[in-house]
């Protein structure tokens, strides 16, 4: 769903940073042999992940739904050089993809795969974080954040992902099976309401949330 008109949104993607070569590679490859392409990050939100993450220079990062690890790659480009970020997902036909391409990556001796629930692993991690991005499954989003919170740095980030959700976050009444929306309404009035984070949401491609830990 586009937000801003095409035309305005193709001289945006122009106008930025290009994809990296990697990164075409591994879009194209995850067109032609993976199910849901649509949850890559893509090349535009791929570059502002990127930049935020170099902004940050974080020494830790999690990343909380991998899919075939496109948005890893990018939030890598940005770690100190002993920096660690580890990468959580509950899909294990995605391994192997996405360890080639972590492999092909300067940053892959960087970069940790874990497989499995994430609110079973993440309290297991005997680290601190200073960015985290959130970009699985929309029902636990507020449980995740509820988990991440405490094992983030002061001043640290967390991204958040589709929080807009094609524009369904405005409705009022939603089918029996859309459990998606709704969670994502309450989770956006968390992050707005809870004094532990400054809230900032962006309408970059399908939504993305910036907080900052106070």
């Amino acid at each position: 769903m586009h937000f801003i008109p095409e035309n305005i949104d193709d001289y945006v993607v122009k106008h930025s940073e290009d994809e990296p070569e990697l990164l075409q590679q591994l879009a194209r490859e995850t067109y032609q042999k993976i199910l849901q392409p649509r949850m890559l990050s893509g090349h535009y939100q791929g570059r502002v992940l990127s930049m935020i993450s170099k902004l940050a220079n974080p020494k830790n990062i999690l990343e909380i739904g991998t899919y075939t690890g496109y948005s890893a790659l990018c939030l890598a480009e940005g770690l100190q050089a002993d920096g660690e970020l580890h990468t959580i997902d509950i899909n294990e036909e995605l391994v192997d993809f996405q360890r080639k391409y972590f492999d092909k990556s300067e940053h892959g001796h960087q970069i940790f795969q874990h497989l499995g629930n994430a609110l079973d692993i993440i309290p297991k991690l005997d680290k601190t974080f200073d960015l985290v991005f959130i970009d699985a499954d929309k029902e636990n989003y507020s449980h995740y954040f509820e988990i991440v919170i405490d094992k983030l740095n002061v001043g640290g980030i967390i991204l958040s992902d589709n929080v807009l959700w094609s524009g369904k976050v405005l409705e009022t009444t939603f089918k029996k099976e859309d459990t998606a929306t709704p969670a994502l309404i309450e989770y956006n009035a968390l992050l707005k309401n809870d004094k532990r984070v400054e809230t900032i949401l962006l309408p970059i491609r399908d939504g993305l949330t910036i907080s900052r830990k106070v």
